[in-house]
């Protein structure tokens, strides 16, 4: 039987052993844990590279949307590096962008950077990109119309629209938060050609009922215990 898929949520962070997440030695663990997959999390600085880095701010630096390249801490990796320390491995590329923000880009820059970037270096086959707010993903799709596209769904979202929204965006997978998964949604989303990758799914319990519901992907906090109960692709 072929396992679930298991991607580590922003790489495999060990705060005891000084790993952050969301940095190049955290996506290096989740491969040498056996993950199939990382997901990330992609912001634009103020000029205009792809920084990985998933709150608005740095923490005791600044908005990342205000800071250039150099003014980036160490540990705050760009996106091509993140790339080719992941290769091999599937990439979820969330694209942070949210009207609220003081970073929202209307404008989808970001999202036609990434494109750009995941095309030049080859890795059309290898990438998901992932966002929260739509017209982001329709931006990529315009941009590039065969590249994967999960629609990410918060906790609140009515189940019955979930899969009609991420269908009339034209993705191609759908991100649901754990406590939205069963088997119905993931039986609709698979009758409408969906692929459904469940996040954040950390406890046993969890990873056990998201397997019964049948989705393709895990995105998780704990490899080693995902690989342990779902096994891999």
């Amino acid at each position: 039987m072929v396992g679930i898929a298991v991607q580590a949520h922003r790489g495999c962070p060990d705060a005891a052993g000084g790993v952050r997440e969301n940095t190049l030695e955290a996506f290096l663990r989740a491969r040498q844990l056996g993950a199939s997959g990382v997901e990330l999390d992609v912001r634009r600085t103020a000029d205009g590279a792809l920084a990985v880095h998933h709150n608005p701010v740095v923490a005791g630096v600044g908005p990342v949307h205000e800071l250039a390249v150099g003014d980036l801490p160490a540990f705050v990796p760009l996106l091509p590096s993140a790339l080719e320390v992941c290769g091999g491995m599937i990439v979820n590329i969330e694209i942070k962008n949210l009207p609220g923000e003081a970073a929202f880009d209307p404008e989808e820059r970001t999202a036609r950077e990434v494109v750009d970037l995941v095309v030049a270096v080859g890795r059309t086959s290898s990438v998901v990109i992932s966002s929260f707010w739509p017209e982001t993903l329709e931006s990529v799709r315009g941009a590039h119309a065969e590249l994967p596209t999960g629609l990410l769904v918060a906790p609140w979202f009515d189940p019955a629209h979930i899969v009609a929204a991420a269908t009339s965006r034209g993705c191609t997978a759908l991100h649901p938060h754990v406590d939205l998964v069963n088997a119905a949604l993931v039986d609709e989303a698979h009758r409408a050609g969906l692929a459904v990758a469940a996040w954040t799914v950390n406890e046993q319990l969890q990873m056990e009922a998201v397997q019964r519901a049948g989705v393709d992907t895990v995105i998780t906090d704990d490899v080693a215990l995902a690989l342990e109960i779902l096994g891999s692709v």
